[in-house]
């Protein structure tokens, strides 16, 4: 068996795969991501596509140069770090530092997750001998759309976060950071109270009536206009205006046409006041 390089994120997986493996293998751990972008700056280039820019973490400087070191004497490098995006970026990563071209050569951005052919991808859901074994009998290349997928989201949290999170130090509490998700949220909440805020209160009133004719069931009616015209009532004279109004014209809404005076006799003219806050609760 050729002797490989497997590095996978935490030492104790190490041990346990390595026992898997055998002596062909020497396993590694990354110890998670190796490569972030800075924290000095946006590191983003929104001007270009959104070109990133990452750099070596710092205190990683040592656990990369070990890697290194190992990867000169393998004859097949294979990145195992766990099966999700945040793993796929941390392969990625890796295949970008450890990868042939790189020797010697100031480092550029692959594109396609493109690595050298010695260096593959391996996943496993599980920790057992069979899986592990069968995950190493099916490497495969790295995956740019989770490596995409990944990006897509550091970039998100970076533009808002490295842009917000001044301004929650000033005014709330030193070291609190925004996120993408609670900012759009905090967003919304604010639109929302600013248009409470802005709306002017409206005074208006309903009329009411229980109306009964010549033949059962009586029934409730509430006053919205005349004909096709929706009508406002804005005031307690205006409702009662209405009201007298009512009594005196003719109606012919029923089956059988009569006085709406007639009608009133017979039914309960409610009157109610509502003055609309309109605050209702988000």
């Amino acid at each position: 068996m050729s002797k490989g390089l497997v590095i996978v994120e935490s030492p104790a997986k190490a041990k346990t795969i390595q026992k898997y493996l055998g002596k062909g293998f020497t396993v590694e751990a990354s110890l998670g991501h190796v490569k972030d972008l800075p924290k000095s700056t946006l590191g983003v280039d929104i001007d270009n596509e959104f070109e990133t820019e990452y750099i070596v973490i710092p205190g990683k400087e040592k656990v990369l140069a070990k890697l290194k070191k190992l990867a000169l004497s393998a004859d097949t490098i294979y990145l195992a770090p766990d099966p999700d995006r945040e793993g796929e970026a941390i392969a990625w990563h890796l295949a970008e530092e450890l990868g042939e071209e790189n020797k010697g050569k100031k480092k550029k951005k692959k594109k396609d997750g493109d690595a050298p052919d010695r260096i593959r991808r391996v996943t496993f859901n599980e920790i057992t001998k069979r899986a592990v074994q069968e995950a190493f009998e099916h490497p495969r290349d790295i995956d740019q759309n989770l490596v995409d997928a990944q990006q897509a989201r550091r970039v998100l949290d970076r533009l808002v976060g490295y842009q917000v999170s001044p301004l929650l130090w000033d005014k709330v509490r030193r070291g609190l950071s925004a996120g993408r998700v609670q900012t759009v949220a905090l967003r919304l909440i604010v639109e929302r109270e600013r248009e409470i805020k802005a709306f002017q209160k409206v005074e208006y009133w309903t009329l009411d009536a229980h109306l009964a004719g010549p033949k059962p069931p009586a029934f409730d009616a509430r006053f919205v206009g005349r004909g096709e015209e929706k009508v406002e009532v804005n005031s307690g004279e205006d409702a009662e205006n209405r009201s007298q109004r009512a009594a005196a014209e003719p109606h012919s809404t029923l089956h059988h046409q009569q006085a709406a005076a007639g009608l009133l006799a017979q039914a309960a003219l409610q009157r109610q006041a509502h003055h609309d806050d309109r605050t209702a609760s988000l």
